[in-house]
């Protein structure tokens, strides 16, 4: 089943690209927002699976309208589409549980394997973004897990369910669990859907 799309951004042009781009690729694209206060009152009627919102936009911001919706408890997941590489911005939007991070440069390269990241309720954040970011507390925080759980951070990086971790390593997947749960203590990661995979992505290149 297609998900259902709402997208909005100021700039007409770029909004154009966006909604020709995804109506080619055949996405079942409901409505199209020029600001803010439009994108939030399509959300609200159409409650689409996804919506991909311009982060600067009058009346209300992406980020503003990602924590409307997270009050009111929609279930529409947001990607936020911004020309702005801003750690602050970008921890922002993760704490209020944004589903997705695209630079505006790479969108028509990158919204696909958005898309299909957020259908299978994963984040995606755009790979450019990750590089720019300086990652704090990565190496040193990881000294401190097992092998089995270094194992299981390496797998999860690759996207794997608690299910394939399970197979993969010969045990359960409630010990799978148990064991998510230490690697969140030990990293002191926040307690929220996805957080392990974020961080796991986010810290790749330390993780060996």
């Amino acid at each position: 089943m297609d998900p259902t799309i709402i997208i909005a951004d100021d700039h007409p042009l770029v909004l154009k690209g966006l909604q020709d781009f995804l109506h080619e690729k055949e996405y079942n694209v409901l409505a199209s927002a020029k600001n803010g206060k439009e994108a939030l009152a399509l959300i609200k009627a159409h409650t689409p699976d996804i919506a991909i919102l311009d982060i600067k936009m009058p009346f209300f911001t992406g980020l503003q309208i990602a924590e409307k919706c997270k009050k009111d408890n929609l279930k529409t997941k947001i990607v936020l589409i911004t020309f702005e590489k801003d750690e602050k911005i970008y921890t922002e939007a993760k704490s209020i549980g944004v589903y997705g991070y695209v630079l505006k440069e790479f969108a028509l390269d990158e919204i696909e394997n958005c898309i299909n990241a957020v259908t299978k309720d994963q984040p995606y954040f755009s790979p450019e973004l990750l590089a720019y970011i300086e990652v704090d507390n990565g190496p040193e925080a990881l000294n401190d897990l097992t092998k089995t759980e270094l194992k299981i951070l390496k797998l999860i990086v690759e996207n794997k369910t608690a299910k394939e971790i399970a197979e993969e390593l010969h045990i359960s997947p409630r010990t799978v669990e148990k064991h998510k749960s230490n690697i969140i203590r030990k990293l002191d990661i926040e307690k929220t859907p996805n957080s392990l995979l974020i961080w796991a992505k986010e810290n790749q290149n330390y993780i060996s």
